[in-house]
């Protein structure tokens, strides 16, 4: 072995001897001639451990074949600097030495100076990682992505060899996000553990700083007996704070004995930072995808309000949008039963059990609804009252795992209706669910307010119509048995007086004859009228004979095609009649045609009236024609009127009519 030589002079001694970089001259055998104490402490050597073994040994084994393609230039008479490269300390750790050589191939040696640069190198392996990281960031990947490669990169550059991402929830537990390597998790991804007792996890949420625990072996809780079953020892974690809150934790570990260093907080914390950038950025284009499918589902549901469909229809609109838009367990729509306290579910979408129609869900403060119903403001149920409460009805939520309900109350003309609310098992809903649900409460609340506008306009017009058809009833008695029958007689009498007039009378009658004839004519003409007004023959046979009345008097031909000979409402049949004859009249008096078609079908739940005929076309029922207040009586019955009538082509008039009519005690 060559040792330190004072041939250098005291001045070189002194720097070889007392220097922090390392010198030394290695021999192309592979043995070190001479080392001085600065490298041998940098490796954690005695000067002797180090000239009695090949300095390939501490060389790491990723680098071998690169100090190897080194010495091969340096044999070659080639000096080589600035080369780095990892060499093995004697505990096992590390370092980045950057040396640089002068090669003497006439003697076998070379000589050698380095610096170590580990801290230069981990900065900017650090600072690579960092780059890597943000760039995936500016690229929008997703969380769970960024996560495992932060993950990676983390115990790569940090040089750890457990890292795990973790996010705290509301229940009081956290759930793995990512983990490194992942075969080595604690818990695979996904997995959600309780923070009872004493671990890393807990410290970082209870204090909101970095925290770190060396020696798990007396400290309680299910984390903790899990850690020290995979032979964790020292554990460091660093929060991820996202826009003030805190999110979750970086959690990095070690099963070696010695703990981990006391920078490592430190150097997680850059990485802590841009993982809450990527939270908080995937979180606002969440609110914005969010934001645009809540405001899809409002504009669906509003438009069914819009159209007028039925509440029931609204009902299942509004719990399946709010069930596909929250992604819940159950979403229903349900009414304050006003006869008793109960609700009763009249919407409802979900994939726990099956909810009728219909049913009926008694009064409970461990059902959101009841709070509803109680407070008349929205309400929210969650683990922590189900564990307070107890009682078979909370071992039934726990059991379903419905433990987190709210609800939102639908107030109608200022009382409260009934509620929309939404049930998850798996997370308690988010602190916004109120106020995104009561903007369906509000749809749902103007859909029942049009109904029930929709049902007292209906009424109103149904009570309006049957006071009409009741005074014309009226009339029409009044005339047939008051003023027609004293015609009647008064002609009977005027006959009567004839007969007695003696046979020198001839003038008088004359006059008498002529009185006759003219109280005939009135009886006739109001018999007319009359039956303009309620013909008696609709009364008395039904649609069927009325339609043929109307068709014999016709002043265009005629043909009738009646598919039903069964009676209907009067107000249904009275509605089809004056149509019928208000499009004959106007046939004869417009139209010009020579053949007129009608049509009576039943069909289910729907009485059909057509009337075609083959005239000039052209008709505008808004421009005065009968038909105006006709379409008000078929509408106010719950049917419809349309009328069809191009230049040339004819008209035709169809109506629909409901075979079912409510009457108007019903309607009040």
């Amino acid at each position: 072995m060559v040792q330190t030589s004072p041939s250098f002079g005291d001045g070189l001694v002194g720097l070889f001897d007392h220097s922090h970089d390392a010198f030394c001259i290695a021999g192309f055998d592979g043995y070190l001639k001479l080392a001085n104490p600065g490298f041998a402490r940098m490796l954690g050597y005695t000067v002797e451990e180090m000239l009695a073994r090949p300095f390939m040994d501490n060389v790491h084994p990723a680098d071998r074949d690169a100090v190897a393609g080194v010495l091969d230039e340096l044999a070659s008479g080639r000096d080589v600097f600035r080369f780095e490269v990892r060499q093995v300390c004697a505990d096992g750790s590390v370092r980045w030495l950057e040396w640089n050589t002068s090669t003497r191939p006439g003697a076998g040696v070379v000589y050698g100076v380095a610096r170590d640069v580990t801290d230069r190198r981990v900065a900017h392996e650090e600072l690579r990682a960092l780059r890597r990281t943000a760039t995936l960031i500016a690229e929008s990947a997703a969380p769970h992505e960024l996560f495992a490669v932060v993950a990676a990169e983390v115990s790569r550059v940090v040089n750890v060899p457990l890292v795990i991402v973790a996010r705290f929830e509301a229940d009081g537990t956290a759930t793995e996000c990512a983990s490194y390597p992942g075969e080595e998790s604690l818990f695979p991804v996904g997995k959600r553990w309780s923070l009872d007792g004493s671990n890393v996890l807990t410290q970082v949420r209870a204090n909101g700083q970095p925290a770190r625990i060396d020696d798990y072996s007396q400290l309680p809780g299910q984390l903790a007996d899990a850690v020290r079953r995979i032979g964790i020892r020292s554990t460091v974690g660093v929060p991820i704070v996202v826009a003030g809150r805190i999110w979750g934790a970086m959690v990095v570990s070690t099963r070696k004995r010695a703990r981990l260093p006391d920078d490592t907080a430190a150097r997680l914390a850059s990485f802590t930072e841009l993982l809450a950038t990527a939270i908080a950025n995937a979180q606002s284009r969440e609110a914005l995808g969010r934001l645009a499918d809540e405001q899809a589902a409002l504009r669906r549901v509003a438009t069914l309000v819009a159209r007028g469909v039925s509440p029931a229809e609204i009902f299942a609109a509004v719990s399946e949008e709010v069930d596909r838009l929250f992604g819940l367990d159950e979403a229903t729509v349900g009414r304050f039963d006003p006869d008793g306290p109960a609700f009763v579910v009249l919407g409802a979408a979900n994939r726990v059990e099956g909810i009728a129609i219909g049913s009926r869900w008694e009064i409970n403060d461990l059902y959101v609804s009841s709070k509803v119903l109680r407070t008349g403001r929205s309400a929210r149920v969650d683990a922590g009252d189900l564990a307070s409460v107890g009682g078979p009805i909370a071992d039934t939520l726990r059991r379903q795992r419905l433990i987190s309900q709210v609800g939102s109350p639908i107030i109608v003309a200022g009382k409260l209706w009934g509620a929309v609310t939404v049930v998850a098992s798996d997370e308690t809903l988010p602190p916004d669910t109120e106020e995104r649900l009561e903007k369906f409460a509000e749809l749902a609340a103007t859909a029942i307010a049009n109904a029930d506008s929709a049902f007292e306009l209906a009424a109103s017009r149904r009570r309006i119509v049957t006071a009409h058809d009741e005074a014309r009833r009226h009339i029409e008695r009044d005339l047939h048995d008051g003023t027609q029958q004293r015609l009647v007689s008064l002609g009977l009498s005027v006959r009567n007086a004839e007969a007695l007039l003696p046979p020198d009378c001839s003038e008088l009658r004359s006059e008498l004859a002529r009185v006759v004839t003219g109280l005939g004519d009135a009886v006739a003409e109001l018999r007319e009228i009359a039956r303009g007004i309620h013909p008696a023959v609709l009364s008395h046979g039904g649609l069927q004979p009325a339609l043929r009345t109307l068709a014999r008097r016709s002043a265009i031909p005629v043909e009738l095609d009646i598919a039903t000979h069964a009676r209907f409402p009067e107000p249904i049949e009275v509605a089809a009649y004056y149509v019928a004859s208000e499009a004959l009249a106007n046939a004869a008096k417009h139209a010009r045609a020579s053949h007129i078609e009608v049509s009576l079908i039943a069909r289910a739940d729907t009485l059909l009236l057509s009337i075609r005929d083959d005239g000039v076309g052209g008709a505008d029922p808004r421009r005065g024609s009968g038909l105006v207040g006709l379409a008000d009586r078929v509408e106010a019955l719950g049917g419809s009127i349309h009328v069809h009538s191009d230049a040339g082509d004819g008209t035709h008039i169809a109506v629909r009519l409901p075979v079912e009519f409510e009457s108007t005690k019903d309607a009040d």
